[in-house]
């Protein structure tokens, strides 16, 4: 039942542009490391290429997946069809993230439209694609997007943002440093 790709075809680029939520899977390479796992809305996924994807990535309780690209590259992300003809969709690559200051921070964020929480951009190079049937995954209806990490960001200011960064998205749960751990005073996100 899976069939797989050496690079994203245009029926799966469509298929991904469809979807409301996505799944960012990584590890790191610690045999007692946590592998990690997290949802994603909010308009964030592009599909840069065949080859390769971006997403936006918000402001979180933790930053799990910058430090594990940090130690590694590794990446997954997978798609699921919870409406329509059942379908997932697995990218598998080598991922890194901007930030505001890298060389290619405008040309990537020029692809999304950024807010106070905006945190950074990963970015990664698709090595392989899988679809598999989904047949046990069941369907759910599309409500919409919520509005709660936007209207957090926008209360807490993007000095506040900033310190919860420092507080909370240096280093992972098991210890790694983030690409926020060496940034005391990174450019502002948003450049109006």
């Amino acid at each position: 039942m899976a069939k797989w790709y050496d690079e994203i075809t245009d029926e799966l680029r469509a298929f991904i542009e469809q979807q409301h939520l996505f799944f960012v899977a990584s590890a790191p390479l610690a045999d007692d490391g946590h592998v990690n796992l997290s949802p994603k809305g909010l308009d964030s996924f592009r599909v840069l290429n065949a080859r390769q994807v971006a997403y936006l990535d918000m402001t979180g309780s933790g930053n799990e997946t910058s430090a594990h690209l940090l130690e590694n590259g590794r990446v997954t992300f997978m798609f699921c069809a919870f409406e329509g003809p059942p379908r997932i969709l697995r990218l598998y690559g080598t991922g890194r993230v901007v930030r505001p200051g890298h060389a290619d921070w405008e040309t990537l964020a020029a692809h999304f439209s950024l807010s106070t929480g905006t945190r950074q951009i990963v970015v990664a190079d698709i090595e392989k694609v899988q679809t598999s049937c989904g047949f046990a995954v069941p369907l759910y209806t599309y409500q919409g997007q919520r509005d709660t990490l936007n209207k957090w960001a926008e209360a807490r200011g993007e000095e506040g943002v900033r310190q919860y960064w420092q507080e909370k998205n240096t280093r992972s749960m098991d210890g790694l440093p983030t690409h926020l751990a060496s940034e005391s005073a990174a450019p502002p996100i948003r450049q109006d």
